[in-house]
């Protein structure tokens, strides 16, 4: 379990092919800190460490999670946000967060605020019941809040501090993002639709 804030950013030192699975080798500040089987939040992808050596570690992603994430189109030299997970006597600062990935977004947009960025993505509309205005929301491993979710598209406001110590400082248009949406909206809307079946019935 993580909790979207956001350590520290890894750069990726060398992509390998194993089959439909790529391993990727990571550095970062918090790599010789880490131990093998330890899992950690890449851009919001929950990773085993598989491999430390050299200052880096490595974990592999499976075809399913190249499939459902942006990590297919990770690259050596692209920057990736990383979280240890969280123990029992953290501070939950952002919301509660599994490292599943459910989907991807496209950015549409970066308006600079003159002291924040609003950044807009497209989603597809049917997440639409797991969203809320002001609700939490992940993205590339980040907790944040949504803005006015809509036909497919939502807005977040970036601080200044998360910009400079995550990789929204290099995000571009049309990039691909990762995201998770909020665990408790999506009990809610599973227990919600049985409801609703069994009313039909």
């Amino acid at each position: 379990m993580f909790s979207g804030i956001v350590e520290t950013i890894g750069r990726i030192e060398d992509i390998t092919l194993d089959g439909t699975n790529k391993t990727f080798v990571v550095s970062s500040s918090i790599s010789t800190e880490l131990y093998i089987d330890q899992s950690i939040a890449h851009d919001g992808v929950c990773l085993t460490v598989v491999k430390l050596e050299n200052g880096t570690h490595a974990v592999t992603a499976v075809e399913e999670t190249l499939l459902k994430s942006n990590l297919g189109d990770w690259e050596v030299g692209s920057f990736i946000n990383l979280e240890r997970c969280i123990t029992l006597d953290t501070r939950l600062d952002g919301h509660m967060v599994q490292g599943h990935v459910d989907a991807t977004m496209r950015c549409l947009s970066i308006d600079n605020r003159d002291g924040s960025w609003l950044i807009q993505f497209s989603y597809d509309q049917q997440f639409d019941s797991l969203l809320v205005d002001k609700g939490s929301i992940c993205i590339n491993g980040t907790s944040l809040t949504l803005i006015d979710p809509e036909a497919g598209v939502l807005s977040v406001t970036i601080i200044p501090y998360t910009f400079e110590h995550t990789t929204f400082k290099h995000l571009k248009e049309q990039d691909l993002v990762n995201v998770e949406f909020d665990i408790i909206g999506k009990y809610v809307n599973r227990y919600m639709s049985k409801i609703q079946a069994k009313n039909n019935q």
